[in-house]
């Protein structure tokens, strides 16, 4: 039996393409916080409010929790985030 080895590298690497953050930081802004649902999500988004608060003087802050870590955000609450932030950060916990 012989031994086959294969380059896991793509042929041609994929550029990054740049972009513009959509949020205006400037100014007032709300920011979504979103908890996946695994443990240590919650204060870990605790620490990372108070990290861009210090930052973000101009920063509101709005929590969210899809309560389950198995399955993907309900389309009302994506709704909900997208009407009521113009950003949003996501955790994982564990």
């Amino acid at each position: 039996m012989s031994l086959q080895y294969h380059d896991p590298r793509a042929a041609q690497p994929t550029l990054a393409a740049p972009y513009r953050l959509g949020a205006d930081f400037s100014q007032a802004v709300t920011v979504g916080l979103l908890a996946n649902g695994f443990p240590g999500s919650v204060e870990f988004l605790d620490a990372l409010e108070m990290a861009l608060g210090a930052a973000l003087p101009t920063a509101h802050f709005k929590r969210y929790n899809k309560g389950n870590p198995s399955i993907p955000a309900s389309a009302e609450l994506l709704a909900a985030m997208q009407a009521e932030c113009d950003a949003v950060a996501s955790a994982y916990g564990h």
